[in-house]
């Protein structure tokens, strides 16, 4: 399903590669973003309880400057072990941290929990869901679907089935905040992995907190109703998580970076309530490739405030989208097979 905001793949330079699996035991997968020319990075972690990798190289302070991929996966902690096959995969493009006669790719990276989602505790990503997530992401295939794929196939969101959404927005900036008069438009993008113990659908209404723009008309009482039984079973305290990442095409430095990804934890309280919980590990990514310049102080604020706004917005259009977009996997229904009526094609 298209959302009407575009798509994360809308920032020149960007790649999407999504690996998954499922039968005989297995329901998760993994997803990688990937940037040739390297992107600054940022992040903040919000959830209580998180499950990481590579966020301490990304504090503004220290050494790296640019990274060339993110690792969105599931598997909790056990599915880490998915960012050492995109390190491979990079390195064998030359793709990283120059040191001596090699790279050193650094792969930021964040966990959403679902385990024993397929039948199986054991069965979770590893290198080999990131290195062919990741050279799915290299070789350019544009993904031909977004909901229930890649790090999504596990997810779930409020007691329906999670995903992958996505989502992007321009910004104009015009030319008196900048020295030479002539203005620039950014592109701000999101991609969402929602595994949220909180809901994106409002149960008054059944329909998204966060419409974001789809063409959806209220549901069914009965479709109401079914929504709000499975949300209401689904809804017992587990270890759950929303990560995503903010990519754009402005020239940002890190902290900005940082404070971009900060900004569009807005967007993901506004698309799933609650959010940020002691058993959510929220973590939010920054990729600024750089293509598009920004003015400098003091106008530099005009600039960065519309960014910030479209960061809030993007985030919180990708997980509407997440949600919206995905199909049953296993034994948890999806929004859209519960209110097929909302759809309007």
């Amino acid at each position: 399903m298209d959302t009407p905001f575009g798509s994360v793949l809308d920032v020149d330079g960007i790649g999407v590669g999504h690996h998954r699996r499922v039968g005989r035991g297995w329901q998760t997968g993994t997803s990688v973003i990937v940037c040739r020319s390297g992107a600054v990075p940022g992040v903040d972690v919000r959830g209580g309880g998180p499950g990481t990798r590579e966020t301490d190289a990304l504090r503004p302070e220290n050494l790296v400057q640019r990274v060339h991929a993110v690792c969105l996966t599931g598997g909790s902690a056990y599915g880490l072990a998915a960012a050492d096959g995109v390190m491979a995969e990079l390195e064998a493009d030359g793709l990283g941290f120059p040191i001596g006669t090699g790279v050193v790719p650094v792969v930021p990276t964040a966990v959403i929990f679902d385990l024993g989602r397929g039948g199986r505790f054991a069965n979770r990503p590893d290198a080999d869901f990131g290195r062919r997530a990741a050279r799915a992401a290299l070789t350019g295939r544009t993904p031909s679907a977004w909901g229930s794929v890649g790090a999504g196939t596990g997810a779930r969101s409020g007691g329906l089935q999670g995903g992958v959404g996505t989502a992007s927005r321009r910004v104009a900036l015009p030319g008196e905040l900048f020295d030479d008069g002539i203005g620039t438009e950014v592109t701000v993008a999101a991609i969402a992995v929602v595994n949220s113990n909180g809901s994106a659908i409002d149960p008054s209404t059944g329909l998204p907190w966060e419409p974001s723009g789809l063409r959806l008309r209220r549901p069914s009482a009965a479709e109401r109703r079914a929504a709000r039984e499975a949300a209401t079973l689904g809804r017992a305290p587990a270890l759950n998580t929303t990560i995503g990442v903010i990519v754009t095409d402005a020239a940002l430095d890190k902290a900005e970076a940082s404070k971009v990804a900060s900004v569009a934890h807005d967007g993901m309280a506004r698309a799933i309530r609650p959010a940020h919980s002691m058993t959510d590990g929220d973590t939010v990514f920054t990729l600024a490739t750089g293509t598009r310049r920004l003015p400098s102080h003091p106008h530099r604020i005009g600039a960065l405030n519309p960014l910030l706004d479209a960061a809030a917005h993007v985030f919180a259009a990708a997980c509407t989208h997440a949600v919206v977009a995905a199909t049953p996997v296993g034994d948890v229904p999806s929004w859209s097979s519960l209110c097929p009526s909302a759809m309007i094609a």
